[in-house]
């Protein structure tokens, strides 16, 4: 069997995380409270930076997704029923933490008749119960482009409806499983369409897309009504996933977020170490 060459990582992807106080504190905070962040289990590079802002992220309705796309390292099998105390347990960690702002993701759970739409607006309802100061942004599945459980988060009032397309079109069949890139317009329009909350959507570049399919999708992402985009770098979590076929430059993530910025979103951030949360805090103003 032919080896596959295995890019190295370039420098400006080598980062140490910084050891400030607000990061020791956080850190010491989930461990003694048991509570269960995307920033740690994901080893995010920008943990400390965030927690230094307020803000970290949350996944509920476990950990073990219905569907295996080539970019995510979260488990793929048959889910354990939703725990109807998990949208408490997300409000009280957000207050333990002393969040400003909590992001809140989730599986993809098409097990359940709804997505998993009751928990979402259950989660963000008892949240904003607990911690009424505390903005929210929650990054949510394609609930199968059904309107009516897209209104329903909507109707909770989060402040940002965050969903991301991920990849550019022709290679959304490879590595999104289930999901259909049309889908994933529609869902953007529903929640672009709503006065009370931002519209968000995020890719990653490096997954063999070509420069001119980029800015088709940045094109399609701004026509959907969004007003906020991410851009970062596709990291390989494990062999098994889709490797990387390029890594961007810092300089070429800087060109495309002058371009987005064109088609009128209102904040785009572009750089290698980006991820869907990155500065979420700046997106609600």
């Amino acid at each position: 069997m032919k080896r596959r060459n295995i890019l190295a990582k370039p420098d400006w992807l080598k980062i140490d995380l910084p050891k400030t106080s607000e990061y020791a504190w956080m850190n010491k905070t989930i461990k003694e409270n048991n509570l269960h962040t995307i920033c740690t289990s994901g080893k995010c590079p920008n943990a400390a930076e965030c927690w230094a802002n307020g803000t970290a992220t949350f996944m509920i309705l476990g950990n073990i997704c219905t569907r295996a796309c080539k970019f995510c390292n979260v488990s793929t099998g048959k889910p354990l029923p939703p725990d109807p105390k998990e949208p408490e347990r997300i409000a009280r960690s957000v207050k333990i933490m002393k969040l400003k702002h909590a992001v809140i993701t989730s599986v993809d759970r098409d097990d359940l008749s709804d997505g998993g739409a009751a928990i979402w607006v259950e989660t963000i309802k008892q949240t904003k119960k607990l911690n009424p100061n505390t903005t929210i942004e929650v990054l949510i599945p394609d609930f199968y482009g059904d309107e009516k459980l897209i209104n329903s988060v909507i109707e909770a009032e989060p402040e940002v409806i965050s969903h991301n397309l991920e990849t550019v079109r022709r290679l959304t069949p490879k590595i999104r499983s289930r999901a259909k890139y049309d889908v994933s317009l529609s869902v953007l329009q529903i929640v672009a369409k709503s006065d009370s909350t931002n519209a968000k959507s995020g890719i990653m570049l490096g997954l063999g897309e070509e420069y001119e399919e980029i800015i088709e999708t940045i094109k399609d992402i701004a026509n959907t009504g969004a007003k906020i985009l991410t851009l970062g770098q596709y990291l390989q979590p494990t062999i098994k996933h889709a490797p990387v076929h390029k890594y961007v430059s810092p300089r070429e993530f800087e060109k495309l977020k002058n371009i987005a910025l064109t088609y009128g979103f209102k904040h785009v951030e572009s750089s290698p170490l980006v991820r869907s949360s990155y500065h979420a805090e700046k997106h609600v103003q």
